[in-house]
């Protein structure tokens, strides 16, 4: 049977017109055609529509061309590197969303569990799920009386994870049903409705806050937001005149990042004013676009003395906006760092939205940033003046030994089991976090700054070496399967306001596929 008709040849005319009119009417085509110099990009493009006009032909089924389009998109992007991304609209309007440090929802953190059933990992404290009585552990099997079986069916767990949050999310002061399986420790199992009345989720940059003995603060900031920056100002505030702190370990583990500004800002926090936090460089120094090279420097006073101890807790789940504030913080010797190597993302991304799919955005790499010591650590991360490793094993079960405190009793945020080393009761199974532990007995040790940067702060030399080819990408380590506790709210952390957006230096949490859900 002869299928290249004049009609199917119309179709695919119109194809392949779209397809330029889409790379056109984004603004690509004058970078494009520059860089192609005078080749014949539309020859090059072709094959894209070739292959759309096959699969509409000859697939077996009545194919979904919408989502023939977004697959074609998010193929485009993963081609360049693990950081570029399609963004689908419902992904992009939720990222708007959190960007802002809230959401409208319930205040859960959901997970696709292989069975199609959607995991309840962490109940934000104060908020209207736990108010409820749905617990962490609890098994959503159903939404608004919609099995997650017919929800999920020829999804992916991400799929499902995406799908489920967005059903979950809505307007405050709505109403979502969620039917829930709920498993004892007796082996049995009872199945439970709850009515939850939708609100406002804050959230919360910082995990931990709380001084230790002799006066040694400790804060552990999961990521870099817009409102990180006050949050932390209040609440070193509060350590210093309420509780009597007299130094600082500053936790950045497992923080991927955020925001680019925002970590000129918490770093902005702990250095004096005028100096360079970090810069960019796209791929032309030239370039019209400002975000491409950018030079960020600390705009105000720092909020504790310059000589106020202080000590950074970094490992290898250290990324992004953090490793800038770890690397301007250890470079002007303002903090000492310890623990393990960061994890080496030095590119930064730009969020574009786009006119077609409506709704939808790319992520694109478009810079690399530099430490103040001129180097970029992409692939290379940065070196702690004092080394104290942990397995992985051990970290995500100091981890899940944490999520406990707060898991059932939110007043137990601020004061989370790292071991003795925060007071807790050990057994044998208990996971010591040596890290923190070593941090503590420097501070105790040396309680005078100019002591401490002079017995342990290595020259940047050492510590921030410059990529030995930036064109690699680096391995993410992944952690070992989490099946309780909480690493903290997973957010997309971009600063969405029109077409062309702040860059963020930051990604989707890698390992698992964990999706918040308010």
């Amino acid at each position: 049977m002869q299928k290249n008709s004049s009609g199917s040849e119309f179709v695919r005319l119109v194809l392949f017109l779209g397809l330029v009119a889409l790379v056109i009417g984004n603004g690509f085509y004058g970078r494009i055609s520059a860089q192609e110099n005078e080749v014949d990009i539309y020859r090059k493009i072709e094959p894209i529509a070739d292959v759309i006009h096959k699969v509409l032909q000859n697939y077996v089924r009545e194919p979904d061309i919408d989502r023939v389009v977004e697959g074609a998109l998010a193929g485009i992007m993963s081609s360049l590197d693990r950081h570029s991304s399609y963004i689908p609209a419902k992904e992009y309007e939720r990222m708007r969303q959190d960007t802002a440090g809230e959401f409208q929802g319930i205040g859960v953190l959901i997970e696709a569990t292989e069975d199609g059933n959607i995991l309840i990992r962490y109940t934000l404290p104060g908020q209207p799920a736990i108010q409820a009585g749905i617990r962490t552990g609890d098994l959503i099997t159903a939404i608004d009386d919609a099995p997650l079986a017919e929800i999920g069916e020829g999804m992916t767990t991400r799929e499902i994870a995406s799908e489920a949050a967005s059903r979950i999310r809505g307007r405050r002061g709505t109403t979502v049903k969620l039917t829930i399986l709920r498993r004892h420790a007796d082996d049995t199992e009872e199945i439970l409705e709850f009515e939850v009345r939708r609100a406002s989720i804050p959230l919360p940059s910082i995990l931990e806050a709380r001084v230790l003995d002799d006066g040694i603060g400790y804060m552990r900031i999961d990521d870099f937001k817009k409102s990180t920056k006050r949050e932390i100002r209040e609440r070193l505030k509060k350590l210093e005149e309420k509780e009597g702190m007299k130094s600082l370990i500053l936790d950045l583990r497992w923080n991927v990042g955020g925001l680019l500004n925002a970590s000129r800002d918490v770093a902005d926090l702990f250095l004096p004013k005028n100096l360079l936090v970090t810069y960019t460089r796209g791929r032309d120094p030239n370039g019209p676009s400002p975000t491409d090279n950018m030079e960020l420097y600390a705009q105000t006073k720092p909020v504790l003395p310059e000589t106020f101890p202080m000590i950074i807790l970094a490992n290898e789940y250290t990324a992004s906006a953090a490793e800038i504030v770890t690397g301007a913080l250890q470079y002007y010797g303002r903090a000492i760092v310890v623990g393990d190597k960061t994890f080496g993302k030095g590119s930064v991304q730009t969020v574009v939205g786009l006119t077609r799919p409506k709704g939808s955005a790319i992520r694109l790499t478009t810079a690399l940033y530099y430490t103040p010591a001129g180097v970029t650590i992409d692939n290379e991360g940065i070196r702690p003046d004092v080394e104290v490793r942990m397995s992985s094993e051990d970290q995500y079960a100091l981890l899940r030994q944490m999520g406990k405190s707060f898991a059932a009793d939110e007043t137990l945020r601020d004061e989370q089991n790292h071991g003795s080393v925060t007071g807790n009761e050990t057994t044998d199974e208990t996971i010591q976090d040596v890290q923190l532990q070593r941090a503590v007995e420097m501070l105790r040790e040396y309680p005078v700054f100019e002591d401490l940067v002079a017995k342990y702060h290595k020259d940047p030399s050492e510590t921030q070496v410059a990529a030995k080819d930036t064109a690699d990408e680096p391995v993410i380590p992944k952690p070992p399967e989490i099946t309780e506790g909480i690493m903290g709210p997973e957010v997309f952390e971009e600063d969405l306001n029109g077409t062309k957006d702040e860059p963020e230096v930051d990604t989707i949490r890698e390992g698992g596929e964990s999706t918040d859900a308010p």
